[in-house]
């Protein structure tokens, strides 16, 4: 029998995404623009997890302070920042549901003063954390996405 392993070496300084939810890796790649980047970056699908069965995790070698926390937040607030220097983790962040996301996501209301207005930020705000409903800022149209 062959065993599905694949070993990623360690990174030196950067930080690891850890705990993504199966299947969410390249989104969290898009979102957060990793392909502009200059540093090198890892996406292990599938892996094995105790906690969730399958899950993701994204390895990235450059500074932590670029990356916007709050998308990663808004995409699943259970993920788990290891914040890594000289091979160890030095610090784990967790996420929360951010209050408010602007340019993540577009207001779908033809109505909506975003529709007519292009310039304008794209701005949603959480309404109901249980249920982890999001409402534009200016219509309250409800984001249906998740």
């Amino acid at each position: 029998m062959v065993e599905n392993t694949l070993t990623v070496g360690s990174i030196s300084e950067g930080f690891v995404l850890d705990h993504i939810q199966a299947g969410k890796s390249m989104d969290i790649y898009k979102y957060l623009k990793l392909d502009k980047l200059d540093c090198c970056v890892a996406i292990i699908k599938n892996a094995k997890s105790k906690k969730l069965g399958k899950k993701d995790i994204i390895k990235i070698e450059c500074p932590i302070d670029f990356m916007d926390l709050d998308i990663l937040g808004f995409i699943d607030h259970n993920i788990t920042v290891n914040i890594i220097k000289d091979q160890k983790i030095v610090d784990k962040q967790a996420l929360r549901l951010p209050k408010k996301i602007t340019n993540v996501i577009k207001c779908k209301n033809p109505r909506c003063i975003t529709s007519i207005e292009q310039g304008l930020d794209h701005v949603f705000v959480l309404t109901d954390p249980e249920k982890e409903i999001y409402r534009c800022k200016y219509c309250e149209e409800k984001y249906h996405g998740r």
